[in-house]
């Protein structure tokens, strides 16, 4: 496997996260492993650009679709989803909490807390 240099903010953060993707996995950390993949997914998903005028244009299969254009994010943007991550999970706790749901609520606390380790700044 060839080691790439991350260039940019997002490129960086997804390398810890893949990294520490490759721990959690060898440790058979399910939740741990769930939540890094949806991280990834979600700086994958900000770095989309949205298909309108010519970025339409369908191309034949291997003509370069693998090379779509891609936003390029800052520090505050990977901030900025990692906080809207953080509140939904707070929010649903205790909103788990409220109904009784010990257990869901304690696994999204602890996934805050694992989330709250790529915030930086």
């Amino acid at each position: 496997m060839t080691d790439i240099t991350p260039t940019t903010p997002a490129d960086t953060m997804k390398a810890d996260l893949r990294r520490d993707l490759v721990v959690a996995m060898k440790r058979r950390d399910k939740a741990e492993t769930s939540l890094l993949r949806l991280l990834i997914g979600a700086i994958d998903n900000a770095e989309a650009v949205p298909a309108t005028g010519s970025d339409a244009t369908p191309l034949p299969f291997g003509a370069g679709t693998a090379e779509a254009r891609r936003r390029h994010l800052t520090e505050d943007d990977i901030r900025a989803i990692f906080k809207w991550e953080m509140d939904d999970r707070t929010a649903a706790a205790a909103e788990f909490a409220r109904l009784g749901v010990a257990a869901r609520s304690a696994a999204l606390t602890a996934e805050v807390e694992t989330i709250r380790r790529y915030v930086r700044g």
